[in-house]
Order: structure tokens, then sequence, then C-alpha cells
């Protein structure tokens, strides 16, 4: 009886501790869930931003647009009467005139293949142009999402900061009431501190501020989504300048510029196809009096482009005028992009260079300093405002070290989503 029990108690414990154990997982994957990583937000941003939704309408009118382009113009159905009289001995008579017949029939035009022809090429770069702005928008879409992710990262990193130096500023507070209790120091050493918590606390309220800030431009992406709690640490996007300058061409604010020469270049050829003449056929059953019998008929028109010079040749000069002006557009962009990537780069590299001289001598050679100046505060060889003012400078230089990472993966998120390799 008594193993019995024991049993049925050993195999309780082990289903509670499942159960437990099962709740655990459970909460820590709705965390995980929940919170929001640099990668999850750039997925949220391409599903939730109305830009890209209005891309995806644009290219489906294109595409809609483009099915019909090379057809033929839909038929006309006519009815009419010829030959009515309205003078002479057979005035108003159905009957009584041989000529006088009603008329019915279907005309087709038939606009020239050359001119069919350019209508579709210029149909298929509209969609093509419509798939590459959608490309555009979604790289900056992206880039934006980023930016202003990286934006609040550096906003509660520096709220963390302070989150340590109000600690710190309890020991100071705490080492100048030993120091008063021991007479040393000034009498007004103890205010100091609270000054000092008063100044971090006007800090710590802009960055709340820019805190809010940031949320606000994130939601604008990603939407309701942009409370969570932010997950993983400050993007690392590959920058090498060899690749950047290979991938410049494949930016799709220059490649867009193909689809819409191929929409000029088809304007070219249909206003070119005018010099072709268009026709069209005519069908019509004409009746008359059952006494004179009943006619068809089918006749031919062909347009007669006699005249190009006031009429065709104009519009292609137009036209070739429109493809030199694109053509020249294109080159002022791609210079445009080089000069910004030239740009990107010498800011990318001078914020690394001030990130490691930072990390590297002011922010151990500030630290030292304050080490020092409490050390001497402590034995009175030092008066309590060095010891403010270097631990100043401190706060400086570790908000300094936040800012320029913060710049530093800002100025690698632009060069990554202008120039890299998260080009379509």
């Amino acid at each position: 009886m008594n193993t019995n029990y024991s049993v049925a108690c050993s195999s309780h414990k082990i289903l509670w501790k499942s159960f437990l154990f099962v709740i655990i997982y459970l909460a820590c994957f709705s965390t995980r869930a929940e919170s929001l990583s640099i990668s999850r937000a750039l997925q949220l941003a391409e599903q939730n931003a109305p830009t890209l939704s209005m891309q995806e309408a644009e290219i489906e009118f294109a595409r809609n647009a483009a099915i019909p382009a090379g057809e033929l113009p839909d038929p006309k159905l006519f009815a009419a009467l010829d030959n009515f009289p309205i003078s002479g001995p057979s005035r108003l008579s159905f009957s009584q005139e041989p000529m006088t017949m009603q008329k019915i029939g279907i005309m087709q035009e038939v606009p020239n293949s050359a001119k069919r022809s350019a209508r579709v090429g210029a149909a298929k770069a509209a969609v093509d142009r419509a798939h590459t702005l959608q490309s555009i928008e979604r790289l900056r879409v992206r880039r934006e999402t980023a930016l202003a992710w990286i934006t609040r990262y550096v906003a509660e990193q520096k709220l963390a900061f302070f989150d340590e130096l109000e600690y710190e500023n309890k020991l100071l507070a705490d080492a100048v009431n030993t120091q008063q209790i021991a007479g040393t120091g000034t009498p007004t050493d103890p205010v100091l501190p609270r000054e000092e918590f008063a100044m971090l606390a006007e800090w710590r309220d802009e960055l709340i501020r820019d805190q809010s800030t940031s949320i606000a431009k994130l939601r604008r992406w990603i939407g309701a989504d942009a409370e969570q709690p932010l997950a993983g640490d400050l993007p690392e996007w590959p920058i090498a300048r060899v690749t950047l300058e290979h991938r410049l061409h494949q930016h799709p604010e220059l490649t867009i510029f193909e689809p819409m020469g191929r929409m000029i270049d088809a304007g070219v050829k249909e206003a070119e196809a005018m010099k072709k003449p268009d026709w069209s056929v005519e069908f019509a059953y004409q009746h008359r009096d059952d006494s004179f019998g009943d006619m068809v008929s089918l006749q031919f028109t062909f347009d007669l482009p006699i005249f190009p010079g006031q009429r065709q040749d104009p519009q292609i000069a137009a036209r070739r005028a429109e493809r030199l002006k694109l053509d020249a557009e294109r080159e002022a962009t791609f210079r445009e992009h080089t000069e910004m990537l030239e740009s990107d780069l010498a800011e990318y590299e001078q914020i690394s260079r001030a990130m490691e001289r930072q990390q590297g001598t002011f922010l151990p050679l500030a630290q030292e300093k304050v080490d020092l100046a409490l050390a001497a505060y402590r034995v009175n060889k030092s008066d309590l405002m060095s010891v403010i003012t270097a631990r100043r400078e401190l706060i400086d230089v570790r908000l300094r070290v936040i800012d320029l990472e913060g710049q530093r993966s800002r100025a690698a998120t632009r060069l990554h989503f202008t120039y890299g390799d998260d080009l379509p």
C-alpha cells in the first residue's frame, strides 16, 4: 500500500514538473514571439506598409492594361437609311424609289501591324517599370524601417546607461555623506549630488522623448507591433567598397531607366508607324422594296499619310528628343549616385575611426580620470566639483560612444539598402 502510494506520488510529481516545464516553455516562446528584432521589423514592414500595397495595385493595373494593347479595336455596328426621297413624285415613300434602302452593317478598323507591335512593346515596358518602382519602394520601406529600429535601439541603450548612472550617483551621495560625518568636505558638497540627480532626470526626459519619437516612426512602417520590446543587437551589414561600386549599376533607381527607355522607343516606333496607312473594312446589307430586291456591299478604306512633314515627322522628332532627355537624366542620376556612394563611404569610414578612438582612447582615459578624482576626494586631497566634472566628462564620452555606434549602423544601413546585397 505504501509502495503504491509512493509510486502514485512520484507520477504526480513528474506530471506536475512536466506541466510546469510546458508553461515556462510557452511563456518563453511567447516572449520571444513578441520581441521585435530588426529582421522581424523588416518582415512586418513588407507586410504592412501601405505604399507597397499601392505599388502592387500599380503592377496589377499595368498588367491588365497590357492585355488589350495589341488587339484590334472593337468592331462597329451601323444602321442607315439611304436615298430616301423628300421631294418629287416619290416624296416620303419607302417603296416607289428603287434606290431607297435600309442598311445595316458592321465595320472593323485595322491599325497597321507596326503600330500594334509598338503598343504591345510599350505595354510590356510599363509592366516592367511598375515592377521596378515596386523594388524601389521596397528598398525605401526596408531602409526607413531599419533606420527607425536603430534610432529606437540607440535611445533605449542610452536609457539603460542612465539607470547605471543614477545608481552611481547614489553611491556618490553616500560617499559625500560619509565625508560629512567624518567632518571633511565642504558645506555645499551634499547639494552637488542632488543637482546631478536633477540634471540626469532632465536628460532622461529627453531620451524618453526620443524613444517615443522613434517608436512613432517605426509604427509608420510596421503598425502596432512597433510597441513591442526590441530584441537583438545593432545589425552588422557587410560593407565592402569594391562590392558596392560593382552593384551601383544595379540600383533600381538606375535600372528603371531601361523600361522607361523601352516605353519611349515604342513611342518612336508608333510615331514612325503612323506613316504607314491604317485600313478598315465595312460590310453592309441593304434592304429595298420587294419589287426591287436586296443588295450587299463590301468597302475598304485606307488612310493616306501624304503630309508627314506637318504630322508624323514632328511627332517622331518629339519622341526622339524625349529619348535624348531620358539618356541625359540617367547619366545625371548615375553621377549623383556615384557621388552619394563616395560620400556615404567616407562618412562610414570616418565614423568607424571615431568610434574606435572613443572606445580605445577617450573612454579609458575618462574612466581613469574619474577614479583618480574620486580617490583624491576620499582622502581629502580634492574637492567634490573635480569629481563631478570628471564624471560628466565620462558621461559625455560614454554617450558619444553610443551615438557613434548608432551613426555607424545607420550609415551602414543606408549603404546596404542603397547599393548592397539587399538589391533585388
